[in-house]
């Protein structure tokens, strides 16, 4: 269980745990051991054949894929095989194997193929010809031939494939080349249905007359039409190649002709079919972007299974949220940025103070004379003065406020992008300036006192004085009102930040992971790295004014307090 295991690979699940799982269903006990009925496998543990008048045919047939001496009863080591073999990355042809493997000899006979699909809903709505030439290649002229694993995947792919030629010819009875739109919406929704996304069932397979008022379905279209379906990976990249990684800008048809030259895979038949199903889906006017294309792309098995968490929407659009979903999401992006805010305060603060008393510095009682050299002199004198623990002096209020400053940034940016994104999910880039510019201006409510709190708690460890500042006497000194001077100077701080910032990390995101074949941690630190670099040459001047204005109320406050001491 501790074996070292590729990306592929899912993690296998705790033993213990999956015991427990397995004596919930275990109501058989066989030679000492637990075991899980068939019927109990299937019907209450996979949640299958629920009803009462369920196929038991059909039961046993399910339950073999796991049941490997076909005994009728599920052992925890045959259950945890199960497991096992679900957590391989070819699980999908592994597990069908062993559906037409119903002997348990670890071989597939053209009589165990047969039976299996004799059984299925698609074989009885569209019969496959067990008597072509494409099932004698493969099982012998007599059929007597044995099947391995490796050649029945290769098996079951052409077989997709053959099926749907098989079921064109019943359809074409006259031989002419010619289906009708009624029975290539049969086709597709019975054998080819795990190729349509929602878009594609719901506006264009079911609209009619389908496609541009056709009655008739010519084969080589129909051809096409499956094989841009199957390749819709390889018609991304044609489309990245063709924008130079940009998956927002408008591509003509010529275009992207031009740019599947270099892919002999893609024919200008598929292409037209592509842009006739993009403007039918999203009224494109023979102009598509990126997201055009994940309309149309159909969800592929592993990428279902290995789904990140944050992935998962409770909706398929924006436009099904409730109330009751949109408080969560947002509950759950302040989360995310209170935890993000506190982290990244902590791991900086050294430097944040360091910074501070650098800008505050004052020329002593002789021309030229100041506190620090340089910021190296700073940080040592900190230490050797003040301890350790002076690099942390007022980090306590730091991350008091850090948590919802960065929280209401982050989720006001994420709400006004939400508003300003068209239906596609493409925002124009004077959106994303917004959107940054309101979340700057919405964390100054918590920046400024934080700022100026923190500033006097920074440079009291200079001061040689008896008594320790807190930060709730610097509160109760200052009042509401003056916590929140030199507003105006952190307004002209974060907003143009936040502006170039977010948008920056956008695009530079987008246009990186394509082409940057490095892990995603080390992509996310660059993409802020270079985003941060825009807005700081920006930042530091009406950093370094903001300090001065918050530094002068400090000194304004002192003033106040030894005259209120005299």
């Amino acid at each position: 269980m501790t074996t070292r295991r590729g990306a592929g690979y899912l993690k296998r699940a705790d033993s213990d745990r999956l015991y427990e799982i397995f004596l919930k269903y275990a109501t058989v006990e066989k030679n000492g051991e637990q075991h899980i009925t068939s019927e109990d496998f299937v019907r209450k543990f996979l949640g299958l054949f629920t009803e009462d008048d369920f196929n038991k045919e059909s039961v046993q047939l399910i339950a073999g894929i796991v049941d490997m001496d076909k005994d009728g009863y599920i052992s925890f080591s045959e259950f945890q095989a199960f497991e096992g073999l679900l957590c391989v990355p070819d699980a999908l042809y592994k597990t069908a194997f062993q559906l037409f493997d119903t002997n348990g000899n670890g071989l597939v006979a053209f009589d165990e193929f047969a039976e299996v699909m004799r059984k299925t809903v698609l074989h009885k709505k569209l019969p496959f010809n067990m008597e072509s030439t494409f099932v004698r290649l493969y099982f012998g002229k007599d059929k007597k031939r044995l099947v391995t694993y490796q050649e029945f995947s290769q098996f079951l792919h052409d077989f997709h494939e053959e099926y749907g030629v098989e079921a064109f010819k019943k359809c074409d009875k006259d031989g002419t080349g010619f289906i009708s739109a009624g029975d290539f919406r049969n086709i597709m929704l019975t054998i080819k249905s795990h190729l349509l996304t929602k878009d594609l069932k719901q506006k264009v397979i079911n609209a009619s007359g389908f496609p541009q008022g056709e009655r008739k379905i010519s084969f080589p279209y129909y051809m096409a039409f499956n094989s841009l379906l199957n390749n819709m990976e390889l018609i991304k990249r044609v489309y990245l190649n063709a924008t130079n990684g940009h998956r927002t800008q408008e591509v003509t048809k010529e275009e992207f002709l031009h740019s599947a030259q270099m892919m002999s895979q893609i024919t200008p038949l598929e292409v037209e079919i592509l842009f006739t199903l993009c403007d039918m889906i999203h009224h494109t006017n023979n102009r598509i972007i990126y997201n055009d294309l994940n309309s149309i792309t159909p969800e592929q098995y592993f990428k279902q299974v290995t789904r990140r968490v944050a992935e998962i929407r409770a909706v398929s659009s924006p436009e099904e949220r409730s109330f009751l979903i949109q408080i969560l999401e947002n509950t759950y992006r302040f989360t995310l940025g209170s935890v993000a805010g506190a982290v990244g305060a902590s791991a900086v603060y050294p430097i944040d103070l360091v910074k501070t008393r650098m800008q505050n510095q004052r020329t002593g009682s002789f021309v030229g004379e100041v506190a620090y050299r340089n910021s190296l002199d700073c940080f040592r004198k900190v230490i050797r003065h003040e301890g350790l623990f002076g690099l942390y002096r007022g980090l306590v209020p730091q991350l008091i406020g850090v948590a919802p400053e960065k929280a209401i940034k982050l989720t006001v940016n994420d709400f006004v992008r939400d508003k300003l994104m068209d239906q596609k999910g493409n925002i124009p880039l004077y959106a994303e300036i917004l959107a940054g510019g309101c979340a700057g201006a919405s964390q100054v409510v918590f920046t400024n006192p934080l700022e100026i709190v923190k500033i006097r708690l920074q440079v009291a460890g200079e001061i040689a004085s008896g008594s320790k500042v807190r930060a709730w006497n610097v509160v109760k000194d200052l009042g509401l009102f003056g916590l929140y001077k030199g507003a105006k100077a952190c307004l002209l701080r974060d907003v143009p930040f936040s502006a170039i910032y977010f948008p920056a990390y956008a695009h530079v995101k987008v246009n990186l992971l394509p082409f940057l074949f490095i892990t995603f941690h080390f992509t996310t630190q660059l993409d802020e790295t270079l985003s941060g670099q825009n807005d700081r040459y920006q930042k530091l001047n009406i950093d370094q004014w903001t300090l001065s204005s918050h530094s002068l109320i400090l000194d304004f406050a002192d003033d106040l307090q030894d005259s209120h001491q005299l």
